[in-house]
């Protein structure tokens, strides 16, 4: 699976905070009968790894690796079923070791020297993060116009009401929030309905 088959999978890439193993499969259910496939769940908390292999066995389910931040925990990610690696920002070894995986990766990158340095290891998919707080809507307009050919995910301070206006740009594949997995106990019917509103968005990208 390469990058761009993760970002074309839905408008929306629920980014997951999972502090409990129990939860992981009714959530992961929940998402995937809402129409968003590609879960992210972040290495933020002790059960993260064992989030991931209870989700990998959800049909339909495409788990990621989200917060990943060296070689180390890209193995343990991978070892725990994640199909794509996303990171909040990109060094060397992160990167080479992410090449000789061969996994769909999504570098963090918050400026121009970030994207410069992802282009010459060989990336041009990225994650844009803390995109309300790195410029917004408008660094990124400024970024796309500079490198072309490069393609976003902005993370971040997306909403439901925000992100409409994020996926009208070409350049952006998808994005990445939160909102569709509310805090607090989890409501799997709340969390589908809120998947299923989040699936209806879409984006000038995927549409072309």
């Amino acid at each position: 699976m390469t990058v761009d088959d993760v970002m074309a999978l839905a408008p929306v890439v629920p980014v997951l905070i999972v502090e409990n193993v129990a939860d992981a499969v009714p959530l992961a259910q929940a998402l995937v009968a809402g129409g968003l496939p590609a879960l992210e769940v972040t290495m933020r908390t002790p059960a993260a790894l064992e989030v991931m292999r209870e989700m990998a066995q959800v049909p339909g389910a495409v788990v990621g690796a989200g917060t990943v931040l060296n070689p180390a925990q890209l193995d343990q990610a991978l070892e725990a079923g994640a199909k794509f690696i996303v990171s909040p920002g990109l060094t060397e070894p992160l990167g080479k070791a992410v090449i000789a995986s061969g996994a769909a990766f999504l570098p963090g990158i918050a400026t121009a020297g970030d994207i410069m340095r992802g282009l010459d290891m060989g990336f041009d998919r990225f994650k844009f993060f803390p995109a309300s707080t790195s410029g917004g809507l408008p660094a990124l307009k400024g970024f796309a116009a500079v490198f072309g050919m490069a393609r976003f995910c902005p993370t971040g301070g997306i909403t439901a009401e925000n992100a409409p206006e994020w996926l009208a740009q070409p350049f952006i594949g998808c994005v990445g929030g939160s909102w569709v997995v509310p805090k607090g106990p989890l409501d799997p019917d709340q969390v589908e309905a809120l998947a299923r509103e989040a699936a209806k968005l879409t984006s000038i990208s995927r549409r072309t």
